[in-house]
């Protein structure tokens, strides 16, 4: 093969794995659909950074100003924060992820929440130029999801607090497999919040879920599945 052509092919497979770097992944679903799950398996296979807007706020909540103090109230009495302020707290961790050399690419887990957050979080990619994003719906029943939340269990070590899906092997795990801490079932997986859970789904994420498939980046997998095949639906579906 002429040296000119070797080249050639180098220097495209190189571009490739450039713009692959960058690779973006939204893990849409119901609560309690697994998307936590396979953003892990995500993480461990790829090196992908996970951004978790519940994270993001949390720790937002805990500086003393007006908007942490005000946050930490909202977020105590299980109210949403608003899109200014989750959208902020994005830019800013889009920002150190764009300046971080070891950047392979980043899972949004359960967000955007809204359609506008869809727009803005868009525009917000092409400003930094990540082109590659792919939308994976994580596909439960109604009943599915309250049967799985009305069973999972949390870790009570204030330091983990992993949550353990009721799925697969998940469901005769006795300790935490993270920090061996006791688990306990959720307060907030009662019936009632369920219910509020799934009907927020329906109003305000499906309109996303509906977004991404018109414009061609939505990958829909079978989330009754096990965990293995569900991971593996994705990996192929990403190829």
């Amino acid at each position: 093969m002429p040296s000119t052509e070797i080249f050639s092919k180098f220097c495209a497979r190189c571009y490739f794995l450039k713009k692959m770097s960058k690779q973006v992944i939204i893990l849409l679903g119901k609560s309690g659909s697994g998307k936590g799950t396979q953003a892990e398996l995500l993480k461990e296979k790829f090196g992908f950074s996970h951004i978790v807007s519940g994270d993001l706020l949390r720790n937002r909540a805990k500086k003393l100003d007006f908007s942490g103090k005000k946050l930490s109230r909202i977020l105590t009495h299980g109210g949403l924060a608003p899109t200014c302020i989750i959208f902020k707290l994005w830019l800013d961790r889009i920002e150190r992820l764009e300046n971080s050399k070891n950047f392979k690419g980043v899972l949004l887990d359960g967000n955007p929440r809204k359609i506008k957050e869809a727009y803005l979080i868009d525009e917000a990619f092409e400003w930094y130029e990540w082109k590659n994003i792919k939308a994976i719906l994580i596909d439960v029943s109604d009943k599915e999801a309250s049967d799985r939340l009305g069973k999972r269990r949390i870790c009570q070590n204030k330091k983990c607090g992993k949550i353990i899906p009721f799925v697969g092997a998940c469901k005769d795990i006795q300790k935490c497999p993270k920090c061996s801490g006791r688990l306990a079932f959720r307060n907030d997986d009662n019936p009632e919040s369920v219910k509020k859970r799934l009907v927020w789904f329906k109003t305000e994420v499906q309109p996303v879920v509906d977004y991404y498939q018109k414009t061609g980046r939505l990958i829909k997998v079978n989330g009754e599945d096990t965990i293995e095949n569900i991971f593996k639906s994705i990996l192929e579906a990403l190829k």
